[in-house]
């Protein structure tokens, strides 16, 4: 009787870790479900980075005369930047965080809006507003939190930096070592902020056609998302609950060993 009892619990357990171990499931792994397959504001592809609301940014101004152009930058702390008090050092420059209006508090000329234009269109702008004070300033601007996020069936998802202005989704991945084996390629998401609206755009790796697409150019802070395959999401689920297999194995052989005991 007792060995029956103790044939009936194995068998029971057995079926738990088996139904555990099925478990996989698609909504249990692949992040973005609820998303549509086309939900951009964008409509074309563009290489160009252009300023965003709650962007940070450099910018450098330099004339002939250090000494005239000292006011308009300024240092972390308030002191004013002199390249001729130290030449063999570039200055530790104030970084300008753009507001909600899309706007920066710039030294002497005060508020000037860069949310929407492009580096190079922001440094014709400053040049114009500076040249009343200064004659035939040089302005240096830089993006200084220009990141991207790479996730889901890649080798080494992440948040990566991006030198320069512009970056493809395929260099995008190259930093995340490449998708996976497992990763599905003809449905890649890429999730974009427009100045607090979040939109979802999805990319067919596969079709030569993607350099097309509105997101081939990524933009700052731009998140990157490859879902797994059937086989990826089944081998997630499995790691998922390898520990909770381990306690059921475990408590099986703790009954069985009790139960064995008393026979």
């Amino acid at each position: 009787m007792k060995i029956n009892s103790f044939l009936k619990h194995g068998s029971f357990f057995i079926l738990l870790i088996a139904l555990v171990v099925s478990c996989a499931s698609k909504k249990d792994v692949v992040y973005f479900q609820d998303v549509g397959d086309y939900e951009t504001i964008t409509e074309q592809s563009t290489p160009i980075t252009r300023f965003k609301v709650d962007d940070e940014v450099s910018i450098y101004v330099s004339t002939l005369d250090p000494e005239a152009s000292a006011p308009f930058n300024v240092l972390v702390g308030g002191r004013s930047a002199n390249p001729s008090i130290n030449s063999n050092s570039q200055p530790q420059q104030l970084d300008y965080l753009i507001d909600k209006e899309g706007e920066i508090d710039f030294p002497v000329i005060g508020k000037v809006k860069l949310a929407g234009l492009s580096p190079e269109e922001a440094r014709v702008l400053m040049q114009e507003k500076l040249s009343v004070y200064l004659k035939d300033p040089i302005i240096n601007i830089r993006l200084r939190n220009f990141s991207i996020s790479v996730l889901g069936s890649v080798t080494r998802a992440g948040t990566y930096p991006v030198v320069g202005e512009q970056i493809t989704i395929l260099e995008a991945l190259g930093l995340a070592g490449d998708i996976g084996l497992r990763g599905v390629r003809t449905n890649v998401l890429v999730i974009r902020d427009f100045n607090g609206i979040k939109t979802y755009t999805r990319i067919d790796l596969t079709s030569k056609n993607m350099t097309k697409s509105p997101v081939y150019y990524l933009q700052q802070n731009d998140v990157v998302y490859v879902e797994p395959n059937k086989s990826g999401i089944k081998e997630t689920s499995l790691g998922a609950n390898v520990n909770l297999t381990f306690q059921i194995i475990s408590l099986l052989v703790t009954t069985g060993v009790i139960l064995l005991t008393r026979l």
